[in-house]
């Protein structure tokens, strides 16, 4: 069985990310939809969301602007909401920031989808969001 490196320990950073955002909507909703799902349906948002890294990985010679990379990124944001909480422009941005920024997140991106997928991903969302934004 191939080595899932987004699930091998979902609990792992519950506690900090409480600490950092539990009084935000976004934690208020992440809560409220774990709380409505199995461990095997939170197993498989996150083997999901490994997936969607593999994929941009694969794109990671392209330009952050190319239609399939702002496909994915759209869909990375969409998929976040979706399963997890309302990604906002905001909060994706930020997300971005820290998938380069914070060792844990890169580590475990770059295993989804080879070195430098983590910080391709940083990129391709920054692009993304000021496009979006202006």
């Amino acid at each position: 069985m191939k080595n899932n490196p987004t699930t091998d320990a979902p609990d792992r950073y519950t506690e900090e990310a409480k600490r950092r955002w539990g009084g935000t909507e976004a934690w208020k909703e992440y809560e409220s939809k774990t709380a409505r799902t199995s461990p095997e349906e939170r197993e498989d948002a996150l083997k999901g969301l490994t997936d969607i890294f593999t994929r941009i990985g694969e794109l990671k010679d392209r330009s952050p602007r190319d239609p399939e990379v702002r496909a994915q990124i759209a869909g990375l944001q969409e998929y976040i909401t979706r399963h997890f909480y309302n990604c906002t422009d905001e909060i994706f941005s930020g997300l971005g920031k820290m998938y380069s920024a914070d060792w844990r997140f890169k580590e475990n991106i770059d295993k989804a989808g080879g070195p430098g997928t983590a910080e391709f991903v940083s990129e391709a969302i920054e692009v993304y969001y000021q496009e979006k934004n202006g």
